[in-house]
């Protein structure tokens, strides 16, 4: 079995609500997937953090960091996958990242990595910082139109948030 054969029954199992047997294959691939995290390919990085959200491998979010920080948009673009599967119930791990997060809306030059940055936002608690962060780009004539049109979405949403408090 690999990497990701191994995530896939990760995440088999984790839907099934088997912890027990879940915890086993963390044990089992943790060694496995710092490896492959600090692999020269990036495509076994990539791999590497979508596996993270697969085991549900909260243990692992100082890795995304890693993975946030990535020379390439692929591995990044991964590692936002996981963050924001990881972060559904968990706001804390998006409130951790928020300046990473939006280091990577305002300034990547990977346009999917930037959406990918603002739809892990939408998770984290309504920051007036990330508001207005967005609302610049949704309204900004310059930026891409799937880029603006979702962070219009994810910054009405969090002014919904926000709200309701």
């Amino acid at each position: 079995m690999n990497l990701a054969e191994a995530a896939a029954e990760a995440d088999a199992l984790a839907q099934a609500g088997d912890e027990r047997t879940l915890a086993s294959l963390r044990a089992q691939w943790d060694d496995e997937l710092e490896a492959a995290a600090r692999d020269a390919d990036y495509r076994t990085r990539a791999q590497a953090y979508r596996a993270i959200a697969q085991f549900r491998f909260r243990q692992k979010l100082e890795l995304l960091r890693r993975g946030l920080e990535d020379e390439s948009p692929a591995a990044r673009g991964s590692a936002l996958i996981a963050l924001e599967g990881l972060s559904r119930n968990h706001p804390g791990d998006v409130n951790s990242f928020r300046s990473l997060l939006h280091e990577l809306v305002a300034r990547d030059p990977n346009v999917a990595v930037r959406r990918l940055a603002v739809i892990c936002l939408k998770n984290g608690t309504a920051n007036r910082d990330t508001i207005q962060l967005l609302e610049g780009i949704a309204e900004s004539d310059e930026e891409d139109a799937e880029l603006r049109k979702t962070a219009r979405v994810v910054g009405t949403a969090l002014r919904k948030k926000e709200r309701s408090k």
